[in-house]
């Protein structure tokens, strides 16, 4: 169809639609006969494709093959139990990431893009998913175009096209139908197209075509889909993977040449070696990486901090500043007029949010509504001049819209005007939307034969426009200026309300209009209080070394008092101004940015700056956003923020996070998040790599004694397969430790394992290596014990030692004396039942033929745990030690270090 040469009536007759939109039979109807809006089919989760997955890391290659020479020598029990080992791990990862697959694409769904429509007479929110042909799409400055649409209306509308043209200037809109044929899309100003991003003005339009008919569905029909990126931590795991992958072959090769020095036999030493491979190789971290990632971005979720993208759960660990948002964010975005100044008298009303229960006092007197006769043209202004609607829904009043406008709706309730009478005396005829590089929203209205132009704005914008005071010179003028400072100063929020009367035959009114002899009314002061849970949460990150920035339009004062209610700043800290930003250079900037906490009257493109000058002193950068402008600064930042109520849509596209709720306290809950998920990881590795070092040293220890091997190569399967299955998944479960929100923020550029885990790590494996060595030796020169019973006193060490580790492995400084068993409930049980699996091996005769061990009694129990719970004392007397010495030193080096790099 040539949708753009029809008149709009031809439209919408044709779609048997009207501009009250259709109703729910009719949108039923259609989503069967048109499908879903959506460009491309949903990937469904391959269950198949997960399973065979889990085999696809370098160290499940190292397994494979290892099982497959086994095999090749006929060592049929020693490959079963490779085998086994592979496919158990495989199971867990399965089921796991199955989990993990599907709170992703729940996650998916509630970040999807939203339309505003009419529906059955109604404006309503609908996910874009479900739009028909017919629909009539509401767009605004900031939002996603969500479909192709015939425009119907357009005010002052300007759309990006250069996701489709090329072209980077915004193209103007018209609703007027085009007669010429064969234009390009270009040139087609009557139509709004799926994924193009409406810049500025307001339109409204009727979807023409939807999902792969649309002029972007046509491109994505022909391209392939893009293999989703691994996240920075998952690339780190990667080479991580590599490397230790090549360490393990190189011992293991270096173990091998050593046996044949001392004179074993080469498929004895093979197979050995093979097993001392498969018990080093931690072949559970690919596993932890997906369950500790998606477990997070749940938990996330739940905390109303939904993820966008992967890398955020790691950089979010890291973050030394936030910068955010005043309005929403860091107050409660309910909005309260408390005073009121037209001129002549100051006016406090009572009452907090949107109910509109509440007096009008002057000089603490109840006003009559006589005498609030001048008062109501200040009131009238703020509730005409306005998009937004207030309802009362189960005796709660909602708002539709805007809360600065809910709160000017909700005073002139208080002051006795009725809306819908209003509305009927002053019928608006035609409206400037409020846009954010103006300062002020006009609506032209008609009462009684004569146009009226009315307008608000910041006092600043609006009264630099008038001309006159509705009562009185030039020196009410002056006072309106002081008046509102004042009110700014005690926190408020200020909004100048101005008139003037137009000509009789105008019936559109433009900026050129409002720029010039406005009359003034007056200003209203409003109060947005500080959520409670941010001043604790903005404590939290000063505890944590995280400095909170705030960046607000809001006047200077405003700014401050807000700031110093929250704790962000003293009475005497200077707050910075957009305009002063203007006159600084990059230089200046850079150096006021590490002091400063409050920027106020800042335009987007002040906040890129800002951000840019951060990083540039090596800060980790978050920053909130909810405009179509504040997306390159949530771009350049390292972890951008926007967000879900407030937010465009071109925001959230643009982020990393999106809050659900749009308070700050749901951004250091994720931050708080960010950093037990690299806690967690860092313990997983903590528990691995020891214990498989430990495996190769007893190993070379005993050949190099020429004692016997500790443990046969289905021994060493088994060892790797009751320790490293459960409790590697149980430590990713660890909840967060009880300083995670005071340590200063980690380096970035560290590694997987800090210096004191590398430390830590070999000394562990050592005491292991010498434990179980310990313990076989003294078993082998026993006379009445057999090999195999030496054998299972050596293997039952190694297993004990484990368990025993993996509660070190629960802290990096704490002691576990100090930590409640049951606070991780699941490595508890994984340990109960790694324990029951032990002795099974030990007791049950089919077990024991499989692995050839012998029973144990209650004396060679006594001495595998006096010998293996040596660990605990090594790590305990360690942790003391860097506590009481060197704990807070290096504290302090990695608050510098993090800072410096």
């Amino acid at each position: 169809m040539r949708w753009h040469q029809l008149e709009v009536e031809a439209a919408l007759a044709l779609l048997k639609s009207s501009e009250h939109g259709l109703n729910q039979a009719q949108v039923e109807e259609r989503l069967s006969t048109y499908g879903f809006n959506k460009l491309v089919e949903e990937e469904k989760i391959s269950r198949l494709k997960i399973f065979l997955h889990q085999f696809s890391s370098p160290l499940i290659y190292i397994l494979m093959l290892a099982a497959g020479v086994t095999f090749f020598f006929q060592e049929y029990k020693d490959a079963t139990v490779i085998f086994g080992v592979v496919l158990f791990n495989a199971i867990i990862g399965y089921v796991q990431e199955l989990k993990a697959e599907k709170s992703v694409k729940a996650l998916k769904q509630m970040a999807a893009p939203r339309a505003r429509v009419w529906r059955d007479g109604h404006e309503k929110e609908i996910p874009a998913l479900d739009l028909v042909p017919g629909d009539i799409v509401l767009l605004e400055s900031g939002t996603k175009v969500p479909a192709d649409l015939r425009l119907l209306h357009t005010i002052e509308l300007k759309i990006d096209e250069a996701i489709l043209t090329g072209e980077s200037l915004p193209v103007e809109k018209t609703a007027e139908a085009i007669p010429e044929e064969k234009l390009t899309p270009g040139d087609q100003k009557n139509m709004a197209f799926l994924g193009t991003i409406v810049l500025v003005g307001r339109a409204r339009g009727l979807v023409v075509e939807t999902g792969l008919k649309t002029l972007l569905g046509g491109i994505a029909a022909d391209v392939q889909r893009l293999r989703p990126t691994r996240s920075p931590l998952q690339r780190k795991f990667d080479r991580f993977a590599n490397i230790l992958g090549l360490v393990v072959l190189a011992a293991a090769a270096v173990l091998f040449g050593v046996g044949l020095f001392v004179g074993e036999a080469p498929k004895d030493m093979f197979m050995t070696v093979v097993a001392a491979a498969v018990a080093t190789i931690p072949e559970g971290l690919p596993i932890v990486i997906t369950i500790t990632l998606a477990r997070s971005v749940a938990l996330m979720a739940k905390r109303n901090a939904i993820l966008r993208k992967l890398p955020a759960v790691e950089t979010l660990g890291s973050a030394t500043v936030i910068c955010s948002d005043k309005t929403g964010t860091l107050t409660k975005n309910e909005m309260t007029v408390k005073l009121i100044y037209d001129g002549e008298h100051v006016f406090e009303f009572t009452g907090s949010g949107y109910d509109p229960h509440g007096e009008v006092l002057q000089s603490w007197l109840s006003v009559t509504s006589i005498a609030a006769g001048n008062l109501h043209q200040v009131l009238r202004i703020g509730l005409l001049c306005n998009e937004t609607t207030l309802y009362e829904e189960d005796g709660v009043y909602k708002v539709s819209g805007d809360p600065t406008e809910a709160a000017l709706i909700t005073a002139a309730l208080k002051a006795g005007l009725n809306p819908e009478e209003e509305r009927k005396a002053y019928p608006q005829l035609d409206i400037l939307p409020f846009e954010s590089e103006r300062g002020y929203m006009a609506t032209l209205h008609e009462h009684r034969g004569e146009k009226l132009l009315f307008v608000k704005g910041a006092p600043e914008k609006a009264v630099h426009f008038c001309t006159e005071c509705m009562f009185g010179n030039g020196e009410k003028m002056h006072a309106i200026f002081q008046v509102a400072d004042n009110m700014a100063k005690e926190g408020l929020r200020v909004l100048a309300m101005a008139y003037k009367v137009m000509p009789p035959d105008v019936e559109e009114i433009t900026h050129r209009d409002v720029e010039q002899g406005l009359v003034v009314a007056g200003v209203q002061g409003m109060i947005d209080p500080p959520r409670e849970e941010v001043i604790e949460a903005i404590a939290g990150c000063q505890r944590a070394g995280i400095r909170v920035i705030m960046i607000t339009g809001d006047h200077a004062v405003t700014a401050k008092a807000i700031g110093h209610q929250l704790g962000l700043a003293g009475k005497g800290d200077r707050v910075i101004t957009g305009r002063e930003l203007e006159e600084m250079d990059d230089d200046e900037l850079f150096a006021q940015v590490k002091e400063t906490a409050i920027f106020a009257r800042v335009a987007p493109d002040h906040k890129l700056r800002i951000t840019q000058q951060l990083i540039n002193h090596g800060e980790i950068v978050a920053v909130t956003g909810d405009g179509v402008n504040d997306t390159p600064a949530l771009k350049a930042a390292h972890i951008g923020v926007a967000m879900g109520i407030t937010g465009t849509d071109v925001a959230k596209e643009a982020a990393d996070m999106i809050i659900a709720d749009d308070n700050f306290a749901s951004i250091f809950a994720a931050v708080k998040e960010g950093r037990v998920v690299f806690d967690n990881i860092r313990k997983v590795v903590f528990f691995l790599i020891p214990t498989g070092i430990a495996a190769i040293f007893s190993i070379i220890l005993a050949v190099g004694l020429g004692l016997p091997m500790p443990y046969l190569p289905a021994q060493l399967l088994w060892i790797n397969l009751v320790t490293n299955g459960l409790q590697v998944i149980a430590l990713s479960f660890e909840p967060g430790e009880k300083d995670v929100d005071r340590r200063p923020p980690r380096n970035p550029q560290e590694g997987i394992m800090s210096p004191v885990l590398i430390q830590r790590t070999v000394i562990v494996g050592l005491l292991i290596a010498v434990g179980v060595i310990g313990i076989f030796l003294s078993s082998i020169a026993t006379p009445h014990l057999s090999l195999e019973k030496a054998r299972t006193l050596a293997v039952s060490t190694m297993v004990f030692f484990q368990f025993f580790q993996a509660w070190n492995s629960r802290s990096e400084f704490r002691s576990i004396l100090t930590m409640s068993p049951f606070s991780n409930p699941f490595l508890l049980y994984a340990l109960l039942a790694s324990t029951f699996a032990q002795l099974a091996v030990i007791y049950v005769p089919a077990l024991q033929w499989l692995f050839q061990t012998e029973p144990l009694d209650w004396q060679d129990w006594g001495l595998v745990l006096a010998v293996s719970v040596t660990v605990i004392l090594m790590v305990e007397v360690d942790k003391w030690i860097r506590r009481r010495w060197v704990g807070i030193g290096d504290r302090e080096k990695q608050k510098g270090e993090s800072r410096k790099n």
